[in-house]
């Protein structure tokens, strides 16, 4: 067990209530360790960025969240119909002698791609980013927009 100590937050190992070691330590420090390396490991391969896709005003919303890049890290193309956003993070603060006991953010690169339907004008296609968010707006052209038919008296 681990606890905090005095002003300087050091810290300091507490003993094991049993002083006995387990015969299954060995194998527990092993997939312990395998386990990190391999979570590490899959975590910087398979870094998939939440996407939601909104309609709002007749505009179709993307919102991309990446956070820890900053607007040069993030490469937008659009071929034909397909959108795609690309883009990589790196882990923070790697300096030689870091150990990790648990990591749950995701590094490395990553790759979205839509395919974007007919009714959006891509020439009018926008995209913002603020505070790790990367919001991409597809207005659609106006003569597929929804619009209100008046009914009269007939």
């Amino acid at each position: 067990m681990i606890r905090v100590t005095g002003s300087n937050q050091q810290t300091e190992r507490q003993p094991e209530s049993n002083p006995v070691p387990s015969p299954f330590r060995l194998f527990e420090d092993v997939f312990n360790a395998w386990a990190m390396r391999n979570a590490l490991d899959r975590r910087r391969e398979a870094w998939r960025p939440p996407v939601d896709i909104l309609e709002n005003d007749g505009n179709l919303i993307l919102r991309i969240e990446i956070p820890g890049l900053e607007e040069k890290d993030i490469d937008l193309k659009l071929d034909g119909k397909t959108l795609t956003i690309q883009g990589e993070r790196s882990p923070e603060g790697e300096a030689a002698g870091t150990n990790y006991h648990q990591v749950e953010s995701f590094y490395g690169s990553f790759s979205r791609s839509f395919d974007l339907p007919d009714s959006v004008d891509r020439d009018k296609i926008s995209a913002a980013f603020r505070n790790g968010v990367l919001t991409i707006t597809l207005p659609q052209r106006p003569e597929v927009k929804p619009r209100l038919i008046q009914v009269t008296k007939g």
